[in-house]
């Protein structure tokens, strides 16, 4: 695997490649205002109890809405409980200052030169904090080590538990699937950096004016940590300043990978995405900008994105294949394409007709390519009319809303 750093108009793009195919792509928008897994010293600044939700001031600029089932307390006993067992208004009032964490992302529309306000400006916050590692994420407000619920291989799901009987005096932890056949000592000590991240972060939570405590992971540090479960080769670099990012995340989190990052020059250093250029690599970030994509062994795919959901449809053409193939080639395609396009919400994929011994087959397949995804997939299974259905939780906005605005 190789990660390729780049910049355009001040946006910073990090490219992931396999072989020279591309696996997966982060972008940071200059415009973005609250980046997701950022944490946040808000103020209450009033409760809905239509919604069971409080609205909260992030930081003078930017609000952000808390749903009862994000919030966490403490009972008498001292004991951290999750909200949703009595009304939000119960647990928190207007003027309260709590600590939260982004869900998710919010960054301006883009109309020519101007930035506009979406309809969607409020970000979803909760009380349940992590710090996100390369093999571990530290919840805060957590009492036992437990197995990312991403993890569905029950094979893998069996081995990482046994793991976590070796560790000792750690709390809080989730182990990653990259965790699996790791040493020890090199979660411990992962732990014990997370932990001291967390115990500094705390120390800002004080006083009556909201505001931004800590960002949270950049395009650079989502996709070294995202790709932690495969052997990365290059991290290639054009400027020095993103060298010095990825040095700074490396040396914290990948001492292995510091001897990876490696300067590239180009004669063309100074032109837009000259990195990517470089590598050949536009061409395939410019095909997901398309309605459609080609399976490598014949047959298409068709990816229709409404308001409500994302319709996607397979067509055979002059594939001579059987139906199972093609599907199957065609479910590894769609869990690629929705993890470079981020694509999320409510997913409905009109899979060629099979018989039910072929869906059961493909289903299992289709568990595999989602386990690759970094965010959270369910499966929800076929419909009456045949349908498969399914739900991707993202991060941050769509690959299409992160292209707004810009030029390449």
């Amino acid at each position: 695997m190789d990660i390729l750093i780049e910049e355009l108009e001040n946006s910073i793009w990090t490219i992931a490649l396999d072989n020279g195919r591309l696996e997966g792509i982060e972008i940071d928008s200059p415009h973005e205002e609250v980046r997701w897994g950022s944490i946040y010293w808000a103020k209450v600044t009033r409760i809905d109890a239509s919604l069971d939700a409080a609205f909260l001031d992030l930081d003078g600029d930017n609000s952000g809405i808390l749903y009862n089932r994000d919030v966490r307390y403490k009972d008498k006993d001292g004991k951290i409980c999750k909200g949703g067992d009595k009304a939000i208004g119960k647990v928190l009032k207007s003027g309260d200052m709590i600590a939260a964490q982004a869900k998710s992302a919010y960054t301006p529309a883009a109309d020519g030169d101007i930035w506009l306000d979406k309809e969607d400006k409020t970000t979803q916050m909760s009380m349940d904090i992590t710090i996100p590692g390369r093999y571990l994420i530290y919840c805060a407000l957590g009492r036992k080590n437990r197995i990312s619920s991403r993890i569905r291989d029950k094979k893998l799901r069996k081995q990482l538990e046994s793991m976590l009987d070796t560790l000792e005096d750690m709390n809080g932890f989730i182990l990653r699937n990259a965790a699996a056949d790791l040493q020890t000592e090199i979660l411990e000590r992962e732990a014990h950096v997370l932990k001291e991240m967390w115990l500094q972060i705390s120390t800002y939570f004080e006083g009556k004016a909201p505001c931004l405590i800590a960002l949270g992971p950049d395009s650079i540090q989502r996709t070294l940590s995202d790709q932690a479960i495969n052997p990365i080769e290059r991290i290639e670099v054009v400027t020095m300043e993103h060298f010095a990012q990825a040095e700074e995340w490396c040396s914290i989190f990948a001492p292995d990978l510091m001897t990876k990052i490696t300067p590239i020059e180009l004669d063309d250093a100074t032109q837009d995405l000259a990195l990517l250029e470089h590598r050949d690599v536009l061409g395939q970030i410019e095909s997901l900008l398309h309605d459609y994509t080609f399976l490598q062994k014949g047959g298409n795919i068709i990816l229709q994105e409404t308001a409500a959901l994302t319709a996607i449809d397979i067509n055979k053409g002059s594939d001579a294949r059987s139906h199972l193939a093609l599907n199957i080639d065609a479910a590894r395609e769609i869990g690629r394409q929705i993890r470079l396009r981020n694509t999320g919400g409510i997913i409905v994929v009109d899979f060629l007709k099979m018989n039910k011994t072929d869906e059961k087959k493909l289903l299992k397949e289709l568990d595999n390519v989602i386990n690759q995804d970094p965010c959270t997939v369910q499966i929800h299974g076929f419909t009456k009319l045949g349908l498969m259905e399914l739900t991707r939780k993202r991060r941050t906005p769509s690959l299409h809303d992160r292209f707004d605005g810009l030029t390449f």
